[in-house]
């Protein structure tokens, strides 16, 4: 009988400038058959929630790291006993990684034979002498079985609230496209909406609180932020604007059949043609230069499970405004269900921040480092505004913008929000520049 040779897998990199990941939850245990490409473990990066697939098959003989321990890159996650194909030489080279396939999304499982060896407990981390303990049969006739249910659900953070809270999916009637299950159906199912019980103090505590490690997402954008603060010189200009014309033009594109039409995507656009005519500020600074970028990758402000996160919709000049707001809408949707890819998180020039979703009207934002600008943008609300010579009430939004002072002086950012100003009130001079 031919002797596996075991094969180590190391976490890859997952995305640019990611130097580790935090195991949440371990997929396969120590004496399991796994398939090729079937995910192992689930880890958390700085920028998502990911399953990792292993590009070998046969037994798991040993896993390394605990639920909640740091893992760097290229460090070991999990051994295979791999058994060579007939013919093999029995001290055959170690096959080259295959890339992995479809990490960050979960489809649909290979089917697999689950083995466990005797004396062999899911906890043990140390590797498994092969040539003793591993054996790899040769897969027999399986008997007919009824194919398990394939529950829509795309998003780790959805199966892992529905396992935290003991729900089982298969159970829960989906309401996204082609049932596909989402965050709040499965709120919905374990009643997430209601107000939990008071949790009692116990006797010897810290009064003053408890320590909660900076981990994952929010380690990341703490450290972004203090580098932000730290290394670039940034000041904010604001202006008031009138954008009761921008949202009737918003209700007359709407009347036409097809997608709609967000105020976001027309902010967008706003922003993209400002920055045709002030190249300068889709810049960053590198050492001693100013590196200004060709695209424009626009980074926008959304809100997730974990955090803050900053989507970024590739090359977002080449796209008309419908297909604007409809990426927009995809990266949003995909912010909120926690299923974000890392390479859509990475690689902004420019970041438009619409903080008016939370009901306040101007901010100071720190820029997202290193771009060296962001344009904020406030709620619209009825106010009191001075039209035409005469007091009315108009639909007023607050404009601010962040800029790094090394890549500009205060004429070109105030004429940048000059135009994005007048553009707000007057979106018909678009015209003149699209």
């Amino acid at each position: 009988m031919a002797v596996p040779v075991v094969r180590e897998f190391t976490l890859p990199d997952l995305g640019e400038g990611l130097t580790g990941a935090e195991v949440v939850r371990w997929m396969v245990e120590v004496g399991e058959v796994i398939a090729v490409d079937q995910p192992v473990v689930e880890v958390e990066t700085a920028k998502a929630v990911v399953e990792v697939p292993c590009p070998y098959g046969g037994v798991v003989t040993a896993r390394y790291g605990e639920v909640g321990q740091e893992v760097p890159v290229g460090a070991p996650l999990v051994t295979v006993a791999v058994a060579p194909a007939p013919g093999d030489a029995p001290a055959a080279e170690p096959a080259v990684e295959r890339p992995l396939v479809g990490y960050g999304v979960a489809e649909a499982r290979r089917a697999g034979r689950r083995r466990v060896l005797p004396g062999v407990t899911p906890a043990s981390a140390s590797a498994v002498p092969v040539a003793s303990a591993v054996v790899v049969e040769p897969a027999a006739a399986p008997a007919p079985v009824a194919a398990p249910a394939v529950v829509a659900v795309i998003s780790p953070l959805v199966r892992r609230i529905a396992r935290e809270h003991g729900l089982d999916l298969a159970e829960v009637a989906g309401s996204g496209p082609d049932g596909l299950v989402t965050r709040r159906d499965v709120e919905r199912a374990i009643g997430a909406s209601a107000a939990p019980e008071p949790v009692a103090v116990p006797r010897g505590t810290d009064p003053d609180g408890e320590l909660v490690p900076l981990r994952g997402l929010r380690r990341a954008v703490a450290e972004k932020l203090t580098r932000s603060h730290r290394e670039i010189p940034a000041a904010t200009c604001w202006v008031d604007a009138d954008a009761t014309e921008l949202m009737a033009l918003r209700a007359q594109v709407n009347q036409v059949p097809g997608p709609k039409v967000s105020v976001l995507a027309l902010l967008a656009r706003i922003c993209l043609a400002g920055l045709e005519r002030f190249p300068e500020l889709n810049a960053s600074v590198e050492g001693e230069s100013v590196r200004r970028y060709r695209a424009v990758h626009l980074g926008f402000a959304a809100q997730g499970p974990r955090g803050l996160l900053v989507p970024v919709v590739r090359d977002a000049r080449r796209l008309g405004t419908e297909r604007l707001s409809e990426e927009l809408a995809r990266l949003t949707g995909a912010a909120r269900e926690g299923t974000l890819a890392p390479a859509e998180l990475t690689g902004g020039t420019f970041t438009l921040n619409n903080y008016g979703v939370f009901g306040v009207d101007g901010s100071t934002p720190l820029l997202n480092h290193p771009e060296a600008a962001m344009l904020g943008v406030g709620r619209i609300a009825p106010k009191p505004w001075v039209h035409q010579g005469e007091l009315a009430v108009r639909q007023v939004t607050q404009l601010s913008f962040t800029f790094d002072h090394r890549v500009c002086d205060g004429g070109t950012a105030g004429g940048f929000l000059r135009f994005v100003a007048d553009c707000v009130e007057r979106p018909g001079t678009l015209l003149r520049v699209l």
